[in-house]
Order: structure tokens, then C-alpha cells, then sequence
């Protein structure tokens, strides 16, 4: 299938136009627009100040360093950090990557949703159609049968059964046979249309994906999730994306497409609605960019930018402020100005007289509603784009996921700020047993000065000499030992870690910690402590899916339905998200799809099971691409046909022996040794010649072993008469 070119209808996108380059100086009637905007960006950069406090002091204990709020003592020597932070940040982390991309694939899928009455959810026809049915009295139209209940009438024509099969009867029409429901016969052909647009749907959103490298995008989203809580995405947003392409002369001539892009968003550049506690409440969200002069030049090529306004604003110069924050983010401290330009995205509702002062031409089919969704970016205190929300329904283009909910607050709790107390009691404790364990390791000297020379210096040093005053009583230095009590420290320690562990419910051993007893001494007890400990990453997983995996499913498929037009893709869908399924560890999931593999094997409940569905869960049990190592139904038809030839005939036994699994002629069938009751002793194998070898021939005649009658291919002995 041709890859079908992406297209914005221009015609129902309504933005602000461009300006006179002459009269950029002047464009002074969006200024309304421009304060309301930066208005918004200062309530909401007020209302998070709380939170980012918490993030900031969350990323000083990832990295292992020391806020301006600790204060040292003159006897705190010791500026020891132990980043146990770090490490159970790493293992959440890990923890979702692992889970989501277990099957090495994007954990989404597309599948058809229940039809309702009267369409056709499978048609079939059979091109070898024996000859008893096809004349059939009862059926007086070949589009006549006995189905589920919703039979055609007599004399249904080709028309009636299009009437079911809506848009699939033009893709079917050269085919006179077609019968709604799934074929009885093992020649019909079966076409089902919502799964076929499914499987279309799911595979173009896949390759969207990739080529957005959300995968990417993903991981860096998980790891701001577990350390600091939330984690935000953005997308489906329309860009011209450039495609590499050379002509016949070797002239570099690129191609620009729009694409769907999905992409991270920290949530330090992230300024949602101050009254809202989740995306779908808030009324605007609003973005900071930090932009080079080049990549504000760029967006003069994006659609609906004003190229004029963009330039005017370049040439008022830099104008981006690091926040307080930033200088904690960076490993080495700079000014406040750089030479950044700062850009406010942003995506929310907008007043629709606002709109119409500002010069924005709000189509009459609108303009009954008094508040609209709109995209404005501003830079240097100018509207470089100003366009209503192209994509239908309207939503805004972000996604935000929180680690931990906190049902009563926008951003989510992470591993940092569960563990936070416990990060200070270990460091306190460890700095306290490294103090005394160096003073516990060194002598504290002791001097009396009166028995020694004045003006030496009193410095000790191996090897050193002390000089005495000549007939001093008594010893002039003393070295005393000071108590050892770093390992009640320790001990304290060690019981601050564990209250880490149960705090952010990820167990040190899940994280690769040694010295676990008891019943994680073995592999049984390790997984069953690892299923026990999953309970929590069990919660972080649904969220993934709830707050990010569904809502970028369900925005690429509205975008591909709203911008693509290929009627390959069409079809009444539904996208699922799937992290959660990788939960289960793949060994316990491999063994339970093998049980009921067997299980369906009994030919009373084989027609029960759907087959081609169980092979397909194994193979992603076993961490194997499904598509590459396991068949459709039609490829499986063909290879069943190909084995056919290369078994070639079934053997039959020759009359008088046993058929495989049967036991011999005349054993008892209840012997389980299959001897017939008789016992088997060792011995010797006769050699030809001897006394009862029966393969050496004597006379002519054939020698026989028993007194009862042999036979020979299924056929009487002769008997003595004959013989003679």
C-alpha cells in the first residue's frame, strides 16, 4: 500500500494572518491577547512553586548533593551522601521500562468494537460450493442461508446484502457468492472488515510511532515519573517532517510531509490550569520553550506562523531568564541571561470576542459559542501564531501521568519525595559513623607542656621527638583511645534502609541487594517475592496506560481518521492499551498458555478455542516478535497442505501386529508391562546352526518354533500333507 500523503484542510483552519512587513512596529492590536496570555503563565508558575521545591530537592538526592538548608556542625566532618535515592529511582524506572517494552513493541493495539445489529461482522464465500447445496430448493438465492438468526428472506437479491456489508460491498463486488457470517465449509473464504481495518489502523499507528521515536520519548517520560512524580507527553501535533531525496542528477531536493509527532515535555517546562487536578480539567496548558535564533527562524516553516512578526521579535533581541531552579539542574552555575529566546506555547480556551478584537475571522458555524479552543505561541510580547484548534474533537494536545496519584493535586508523588525522610536518616547516620569511626582509629595525644622544652611543635608524626625538661617527674604524653560506636550507626543505618524499602515499596533485593535469607535464598522464593513486591509497580503501570498509552492511541486515531483518507483505515475501532498484560513474569504466563493449549487439544473443546490467538501469546511470552515466527490462518492453511506432501501416505500394520500404542496379539490389555503376563529372562541369542535357531533352514523345511501354526503375510501355512 502507497503511503497516503498527510493533509491540513486550510479551509476549516482559521488563524491569524501574517502582517505587512512595513507595519510590524504597529501591530499593537494583539496586545489584549499577548497579557492574557502571560497572565495565565504567571498564575500558573505561582501556583506550582510548592511543587517545584519538592522537585528540586528530589533531583539533589538523586544526585547525591546538599541543599543550602543543610547546615553542618564544626564537629561534622564527614560530607558523605549515600544515594539510595538514585538507586530506587533507577529501579522503578527500570521496572516500567521493562514492563512496558517486554514484547519489544509499543504496548498498543487496534481492535474492532462490537457491531451493532444488522451490520455484517464476517462475509464469506466458497468457490468449491458442492453441488447438493448449490441446488437446493430451500435457498431460491444464492445469497440465502441459515445463520445466526438474522436470516435474509427468500429472494434476497445482491442488494440486500450489500445493505450489510456498507462500505465492504464495493471491495467485494466482483464476487457473486458472498453470504454474511464466518464460512462452514473448508474451502469458504472468510473476510472479516473491522478486523481487517484494525489490523490497517493498528499497523499505520505503529509506524507513526516509530518514526516520532516515541519509543524515546517514552523512556524519558518514565524516568521524570519515578523521580519526580509526573511525567508528560505531547501529542498528535501536525509537522513537516523532511524526508532525505535525490534526483536522476543527483540534486538534493527533500520532501516535506505532515506527520503526527509525539514527544517528552518536561514538567519543568509544563504550566498547566493552577484550578484543575488532571488534563481533562484544565482549561489551558501552557509550554516554555527555550529556543536558539535558528530554531525560532524555523518555525516560519511550520504551517500558520507569521514570518514577519517572528523577525521582528529576533530582532528585539534575547530575552530568556533561567528560573531559581535551573542553577540546581546545571553542574556548574552561569548568569541569569543567556542567549536563549524564550517562547510560551499555548493550548486552551480563549473568550470568542477576544478572538474577533484581535482580528481572528471565527467561522459562523462557531460563533455561537462564547469561548473557543485556540494555539497561540508569544515571544519578546509578540503573537508569532495565533490559530483556532484544528484537530476535532478539540482537546488539548497533552498528556501528563503521575507515578503515585495524589488525588488532590495536578502533579503525582515520586520515589524521591516517598523515601525523602529516610535519605536524610541514612546520610545523618553514615556521616555519624564515619566521624567516630576515624576519631575511634586515631589516638587523642595528650600533652603536658611543663615537663617539655618550650617552642617545639607539638605535631605528631611517626618518628617524631619530643625534647623534656631536664629532672620533669612524671610522663609528658598520653594517648588515649576514644570509644568505637560507629556499628549502632550502622545498625541504624541499615533499619532507615529498610523503612526505604517499605516506603517506596520497592524491595533492595528487586534492585540487586546480597546478604536476602530465609525463603529468597531460592529461585521459588525470589519469584515469589518479586510477584509480592509488583503489587505497587502493578499501580504505576495502570496509570501509564489510563493517563499516556490510551489518550496518544486514541489521539493518532483521531488524527488519521480526521487527515487520512485512505478507506483502508475506516472502520468503528477501538484502541487499547496494553502495559498491564506484561505484568505477569513471562515463564508463569508461557506455562498457564501451554496448560490451556492442552487443555483445548481434546476435540470436544477445540472448536472453542481460538487457536491462532494462544500461539500468538506465547510467542510474546517466550520475548519473540509474534508476526515474524507465527502464521495467519491463511499461511497456516499452506503449510498444513506442505506437510501433507513431505508425511506423505499413513502406514497401516501388517495383519497380526500390533498398531503403534496397542498392546500385542493375545497380551492380557490390563498388564501394564504389555508381556502378556508372561516374565522375560536374560540370556544368550542361539548362533545359526544351533538347536533352535529358527533361521537356519533343515532339509528344505521350515523349522517352527511351537506347536501352533505360523503365519506368513496374512496368509495360512501350508500344512504336513503339502509339506511333504
Amino acid at each position: 500500500m502507497a503511503e497516503q500523503e498527510i493533509t491540513m484542510d486550510t479551509d476549516e483552519t482559521i488563524a491569524l494572518p501574517d502582517i505587512e512587513e512595513d507595519s510590524v512596529q504597529n501591530d499593537t492590536a494583539t496586545t489584549a491577547l499577548n497579557k492574557y496570555v502571560m497572565g495565565k503563565f504567571k498564575k500558573s508558575e505561582d501556583f506550582r512553586y510548592e511543587d517545584e521545591q519538592r522537585w528540586v530537592r528530589a533531583y539533589r538526592n538523586y544526585r547525591g548533593l546538599y541543599g543550602p538548608d543543610v547546615q553542618f556542625t564544626e564537629a561534622e566532618k564527614s560530607r558523605v551522601f549515600i544515594k539510595v535515592t538514585k538507586t530506587k529511582t533507577l529501579a522503578a524506572y527500570g521496572q516500567i521500562v521493562d514492563v512496558l517494552f517486554a514484547n519489544n513493541k509499543f504496548p498498543l493495539s487496534v481492535d474492532p468494537t462490537e457491531l451493532p445489529e444488522g451490520v455484517a461482522k464476517d462475509v464469506n464465500f466458497d468457490p468449491k460450493e458442492p453441488q447438493e447445496l448449490m441446488g437446493n430448493n430451500d435457498m431460491e438465492s444464492p445469497y440465502g442461508f441459515k445463520g445466526d438468526g438474522k436470516d435474509l428472506p427468500k429472494g434476497a437479491t445482491a442488494k440486500s446484502l450489500e445493505d450489510r456489508l456498507g462500505p465492504l460491498a464495493d471491495s467485494l463486488s466482483d464476487i457473486e457468492t458472498l453470504k454474511e457470517g464466518v464460512g462452514k465449509t473448508p474451502s469458504a473464504i472468510t473476510f472479516s472488515p473491522a478486523m481487517v481495518a484494525a489490523k490497517n489502523m493498528e499497523k499505520k499507528i505503529h509506524d507513526q510511532l516509530e518514526e516520532s521515536y516515541a519509543t524515546k520519548h517514552l523512556r524519558s517520560t518514565a524516568f521524570e515519573m519515578a523521580l519526580f512524580g509526573t511525567g508528560v507527553m505531547k501529542g498528535p501535533f501536525a509537522v513537516d517532517k523532511e524526508y532525505p531525496n535525490w534526483d536522476e542528477e543527483g540534486e538534493y531536493t527533500p520532501v516535506f510531509k505532515t506527520t503526527p509527532q509525539i514527544s517528552h515535555v518536561s514538567v519543568w517546562d509544563f504550566y498547566p490550569d493552577s484550578d484543575s487536578n488532571t488534563i481533562e480539567e484544565a482549561q489551558f496548558v501552557i509550554e516554555r520553550h527555550k529556543m536558539s535564533r535558528s530554531d525560532l527562524r524555523a518555525l516560519k516553516r511550520r504551517p500558520f506562523f507569521r514570518s514577519n512578526v517572528i523577525e521582528e521579535a529576533i530582532q528585539q533581541g534575547e530575552n530568556y531568564t533561567k528560573k531559581y531552579w535551573e542553577d540546581d539542574l546545571s553542574d556548574y552555575s552561569q548568569e541569569s541571561y543567556i542567549e536563549r529566546y524564550e517562547v510560551l506555547e499555548y493550548w486552551g480556551m480563549i473568550e470568542t470576542e477576544m478572538l474577533k478584537d484581535q482580528g481572528v475571522d471565527i467561522p459562523k458555524d462557531v460563533l455561537e459559542f462564547e469561548e473557543l479552543q485556540a494555539n497561540i505561541w508569544c515571544c519578546n510580547g509578540k503573537l508569532i501564531r495565533v490559530v483556532l484548534n484544528p484537530f476535532k474533537p478539540a482537546k488539548i494536545p497533552y498528556m501528563a501521568a503521575p507515578y503515585e496519584l495524589n488525588p488532590y493535586s495536578f502533579f503525582g508523588v515520586g520515589v524521591a519525595e516517598n523515601m525523602d525522610d529516610t535519605q536524610t536518616l541514612m546520610n545523618g547516620f553514615m556521616r555519624m559513623a564515619v566521624d567516630n569511626a576515624v576519631l575511634s582509629g586515631n589516638l587523642l595525644i595528650e600533652v603536658d607542656e611543663t615537663n617539655l622544652v618550650p617552642g617545639q611543635d607539638l605535631s605528631v608524626y611517626p618518628g617524631k621527638i619530643f625534647r623534656r625538661q631536664g629532672g620533669a617527674p612524671g610522663q609528658a604524653i598520653f594517648g588515649t583511645k576514644f570509644p568505637n560506636v560507629s556499628g549502632e550507626n550502622l545498625q541504624l543505618f541499615d533499619k532507615a534502609r529498610q523503612l526505604a524499602d517499605e516506603s517506596t515499596s520497592i524491595p533492595s533485593f528487586s534492585h540487586g541487594q546480597t546478604g536476602v535469607t530465609g525463603v529468597g535464598r531460592t529461585a521459588s522464593g525470589i519469584s515469589m517475592l518479586m510477584n509480592a513486591a509488583s503489587g505497587n509497580i502493578k499501580t504505576v503501570i495502570k496509570n501509564v496506560d489510563d493517563y499516556l498509552l490510551r489518550p496518544i492511541g486514541e489521539g493518532l486515531f483521531r488524527f488519521n481518521m480526521q487527515f487520512n483518507f485512505d478507506p483502508k483505515l475506516r472502520g468503528d475501532l477501538e484502541v487499547k492499551a496494553r502495559g498491564t498484560e506484561s505484568l505477569m513474569a513471562n515463564e508463569v504466563r508461557s506455562q498457564r498458555l501451554m496448560s490451556f493449549l492442552q487443555v483445548a487439544s481434546n476435540p470436544v473443546l477445540a472448536p472453542f478455542a481460538k487457536f491462532q490467538y494462544v500461539i500468538t501469546e506465547i510467542a510474546k511470552a517466550l520475548d519473540l516478535d509474534p508476526e515474524k515466527v507465527t502464521n495467519n490462518m491463511d499461511e497456516a492453511a499452506v503449510q498444513a497442505e506442505l506437510m501433507k506432501q513431505f508425511q506423505g501416505p499413513p502406514q497401516t500394520p501388517a495383519q497380526g501386529q500390533p498398531q503403534q500404542g496397542q498392546p500385542p496379539v493375545g497380551a492380557n490389555p490390563l498388564d501394564p508391562t504389555g508381556a502378556g503376563g508372561g516374565n522375560i529372562g536374560i540370556g544368550q541369542a542361539p548362533t545359526p546352526g544351533e538347536q533352535g535357531f529358527t533361521g537356519t533352514p533343515q532339509d528344505g523345511q521350515q523349522q517352527q518354533t511351537s506347536n501352533q501354526p505360523a503365519q506368513t503375510n496374512g496368509q495360512q501355512p501350508p500344512n504336513n500333507e503339502q509339506l511333504q
